[in-house]
């Protein structure tokens, strides 16, 4: 809200600079680590959250950069380690895809640590949340028989994506470009192989999460798309892409999967409750009119489209903690 120019006497302009970092490394780079952490049950696995956390900490506090950086560079080389631990006990392919997208993550920190613009961190950034995202849908893919042809055009896919991250940092138009080839071309790959499009049919949980899943797959098309039109991202623009990607495709997986992973992290039972679909349904249309007012370069309705942005995210959390807070409770 700092960023887009509302005006919050109470808080100090200087965070806004580390909203990107805080939201992808300091929030996300948390919860992935911890997720993966609390199933393998290792004490040192947690070295990746905490390192995460403590680096959204610093941001927090005002430290210089550079220490936020290098903890959360920390962070996501001890991700590293935690999935090359699981690979070698279960050595799958959607596993390989989260160890890559961990080291994606690690590229995109250490060229932010060294001094790279955020702007072109940030497709190294979103491969993070993109590849990972994609692996644990391809886990549960395996219900669904992928041909080796599909196989084959996901790799390729993945390579692009990477291509994107790495080339950004020296090449901005082209590398926005190449990512967003990666990007429109994985979610295409998504909706065509999702197991979501089957579970879609089915009622309660199952169909909110399938739900969840679909409209995010639009996102990231339209994220992708936007840079491979443009090319040179800034402005509304950027602002329109990011958040497509960000907002529309990372949260929607977020509110779909939140039911079942916070349960399995925090040790609680969750219920499931049509109340979900309201915090889903504002988020949508928030990004929706987010995405056109960037595209328009319409500065009042972006403003207004932050607003409902995070009040979808606020319904979330208040929908998540009375879901809780019901018993007794059960995933239905």
């Amino acid at each position: 809200m700092l960023r887009i120019g509302l005006a919050l006497p109470s808080l100090s302009p200087t965070l806004s600079g580390g909203h990107g970092p805080l939201m992808i490394s300091g929030f996300l780079g948390t919860v992935i680590g911890l997720e993966r952490a609390v199933a393998m049950g290792r004490p040192w696995m947690f070295a990746a959250p905490a390192l995460a956390a403590a680096g959204g900490l610093l941001i927090l506090c005002g430290a210089p950069a550079a220490a936020g950086a290098l903890s959360m560079a920390l962070s996501s080389a001890a991700l590293i380690l935690l999935f090359t631990r699981i690979v070698r006990v279960q050595p799958t392919l959607f596993n390989y895809v989260l160890t890559l997208a961990a080291a994606v993550w690690l590229g995109g920190n250490l060229s932010w640590l060294f001094g790279t613009p955020i702007t072109h961190v940030v497709p190294a950034w979103a491969g993070f949340l993109v590849l990972t995202i994609a692996g644990e849908r391809l886990e549960l893919a395996r219900l669904v028989r992928i041909s080796r042809g599909g196989t084959a055009a996901f790799l390729a896919v993945l390579a692009v994506v990477v291509a994107g991250a790495a080339l950004t940092p020296f090449h901005y138009s082209l590398g926005w470009r190449v990512t967003g080839l990666g990007l429109a071309a994985l979610s295409l790959w998504l909706l065509r192989y999702d197991i979501a499009r089957r579970t879609v049919r089915t009622r309660g949980l199952t169909r909110f999460i399938a739900l969840c899943m679909l409209p995010g797959y639009f996102w990231l098309l339209v994220g992708g798309l936007i840079p491979l039109r443009y090319g040179f991202i800034y402005g509304g623009i950027y602002d329109a892409a990011l958040h497509a990607v960000f907002l529309g495709f990372v949260f929607s997986m977020i509110f779909g999967h939140a039911p079942v992973i916070f349960p399995a992290v925090l040790g609680v039972r969750m219920a499931f409750t049509p109340r979900f679909y309201s915090h889903l349904v504002l988020l949508h249309l928030s990004v929706l009119l987010r995405v056109g007012a960037g595209l328009a370069e319409w500065l009042p309705g972006r403003q207004w489209a932050v607003v409902l942005n995070v009040a979808a995210v606020l319904l979330f959390l208040l929908n998540t903690v009375r879901s809780v807070r019901r018993k007794p409770a059960q995933l239905r």
